[in-house]
């Protein structure tokens, strides 16, 4: 199994807030997490709300513990509410399911670690880390 290296950490992190204002996003805050939930890097632009990293890596830690995406851990919460919150209960309320929580994959599909951005709609968030990956020759599933 492989890992998320510093410098690609670093890509993630600058691809991902270029596109965000390429987009013309509200500020960000970007988190890369290890396979393990583990924070790698983080950075929070400039006009970010103080919080941010606590609702990145959220996004990011649902993605790396369940092994979904953001966008399938919410269609779980729609339709299966309990067990989304009993989730959140097992993991001391680390996990906020929606889009901007990336699932990061290597070549023969082992996790490898997660991508939280925060800042601007969950839509948005999503595509901008999705790009950031990209940059950095990772797949992932946002």
């Amino acid at each position: 199994m492989s890992s998320i290296t510093y410098k690609q950490t670093q890509t993630i992190i600058g691809a991902t807030l270029a596109k965000g204002a390429e987009m013309g996003l509200k500020p960000l805050s970007v988190v890369v997490l290890d396979a393990g939930g583990h924070p790698l890097a983080f950075a929070r632009q400039d006009g970010a709300a103080p919080g941010r990293f606590e609702i990145a890596r959220g996004k990011a830690y649902g993605a790396v513990m369940l092994g979904m995406s953001g966008s399938a851990q919410m269609a779980r919460a729609e339709a299966q509410a309990y067990f989304m919150a009993a989730v959140n209960g097992a993991y001391g309320g680390k996990v906020i399911p929606v889009p901007g929580g990336i699932l990061v994959k290597d070549d023969a599909g082992a996790v490898i670690g997660a991508v939280g951005v925060t800042g601007d709609t969950s839509d948005n968030d999503a595509e901008a880390g999705m790009a950031g990956l990209a940059a950095a020759g990772l797949a992932g599933e946002a």
